[in-house]
């Protein structure tokens, strides 16, 4: 019913950057907070970043100053612009999103298939 659909991830070495893509498609009446969340190996998936239709964020500390989030809500995409990368950030990057299909219910957690991010030291 609804696809989250990531792009942009790849190799890079430590100090460069990437920018992940999120586009979700569907039926969608409007989404509310996006996110994206990473997933190393052995460890829980742990958020990386959010943001609500307003455009309020909220980062993990290790990657503040680092990271942006943004979104398109015309489009219904979130990004996530990654600078300074450290061989530390290497994860599954997974996009989520809290989709309204009604206007009269409460919004449901969809997500993405995950992106491989990886920095070489």
């Amino acid at each position: 019913q609804v696809q989250l659909v990531e792009s942009g991830g790849g190799l890079v070495q430590a100090g460069g950057s990437l920018r992940l893509s999120c586009a979700a498609s569907g039926s969608i009446v409007s989404i509310n907070t996006m996110g994206w969340y990473r997933q190393a190996p052995g460890k829980r998936r742990n958020v990386v970043a959010t943001i609500t239709t307003f455009g309020s964020t909220n980062y993990a500390d290790s990657v503040k100053g680092r990271f942006t989030i943004s979104r398109d809500n015309a489009k219904n995409t979130v990004f996530l612009q990654m600078n300074s990368l450290q061989p530390e950030d290497t994860a599954v990057y997974y996009c989520n999103a809290d989709v309204f299909l009604t206007w009269t219910t409460p919004p449901s957690t969809y997500w993405g298939q995950g992106t491989q991010v990886t920095v070489s030291a």
